[in-house]
Formats: C-alpha cells, structure tokens, sequence
C-alpha cells in the first residue's frame, strides 16, 4: 500500500490521532474516505469521456502508456529487443571455428578461434 510498511502506518495512527482526537478521527477518516472516492470517480469519468472522444481508431488507448518510462519502453525498446532476438536467432553461432592462419592476422569476416574448455 503505497511502499508503507507496518511501522510508517501505526506512526501515521499515532500522529493523526494525535492531531484530531479521539472524537473527530472517525469524521477526519469518513471525510478523507469520501474524498478519495470522488478524485477516483472523477478520474474514472476522465478517463471515459477521453476514450469515447477519442473515437475507435483509439480503442486500446490507455494513458498509462503516457508516462515516459513505459513509452519509452514500449515503443523504442521493444523494437530493439524485437530486432536483436531476430537477429541472434537468424545467426547461428559455430561452435568451433577454424584456426587462425599461420601469419596469425585474419582476414575480413574470418572469426577467431574459440576454446570451449577456456571458459
């Protein structure tokens, strides 16, 4: 419940009760209560009335991708993860190459040797 564990909810018990009173917590509570239900209310209608003007080309809008991480994430991420799976699934890597030639440089798109009992 929002990263609170036990010991940050009972200090707020204490504190409140402490700043209200015994008599008025339970009217502070219901008041706070009724608050949090009409800001959820009204974000729930915001949210409707942007999807239905929206029109259906936006039917699976949600505006939690609005937020810049998972934007981001979304659309330049997985296109890169999209791109490198393709890619490394398209290219099998060989389990041995061949040895080096005897002056010891390789030529273009030649790949080095590669010792399995060295890892």
């Amino acid at each position: 419940m929002f990263g609170l564990g036990w010991p940050e909810i009972l200090a707020l018990v204490v504190i409140a009760l402490l700043v209200f009173g015994p008599e008025k917590l339970p009217q502070a509570a219901q008041q706070a209560g009724r608050t949090l239900r009409q800001l959820r209310q009204m974000a729930n209608n915001a949210k409707a009335d942007l999807e239905s003007n929206l029109g259906p080309e936006f039917k699976n809008f949600d505006p939690a991708d609005l937020n810049p991480k998972t934007f981001v994430r979304k659309h330049l991420l997985d296109d890169v993860e999209n791109d490198w799976n393709a890619s490394s699934a398209a290219a099998p890597v060989p389990a041995m190459a061949a040895a080096p030639p005897p002056g010891g440089e390789l030529g273009f798109g030649e790949i080095p040797p590669y010792d399995t009992e060295a890892t």
